[in-house]
């Protein structure tokens, strides 16, 4: 099973929220989970695009990180 490091302010917030039922920060959990799921996926499709079986493969997946990351096409090889 893969290990996933989160910010300790992350971390601070799930205390608080779990220990000390502090409801009032959910959405603030929320979006720093949204913060760190988006980043996993970018390195999992930076990971893909180096390593993928095939070239077809390595391409799409090139081509999908530089989407999500906001890269202009005008500005990609």
């Amino acid at each position: 099973m893969k290990q996933i490091q989160i910010p300790q302010e992350l971390f601070v917030l799930l205390i608080r929220y779990h220990l000390m039922n502090d409801v009032s920060l959910v959405d603030e959990i929320k979006i720093e989970l949204g913060k760190k799921l988006d980043a996993m996926v970018l390195r999992q499709l930076y990971g893909k695009s180096k390593t993928a079986p095939t070239e077809a493969e390595r391409e799409k997946a090139r081509k999908e990180y530089l989407d999500r990351r906001g890269i202009p096409d005008s500005f990609r090889w």
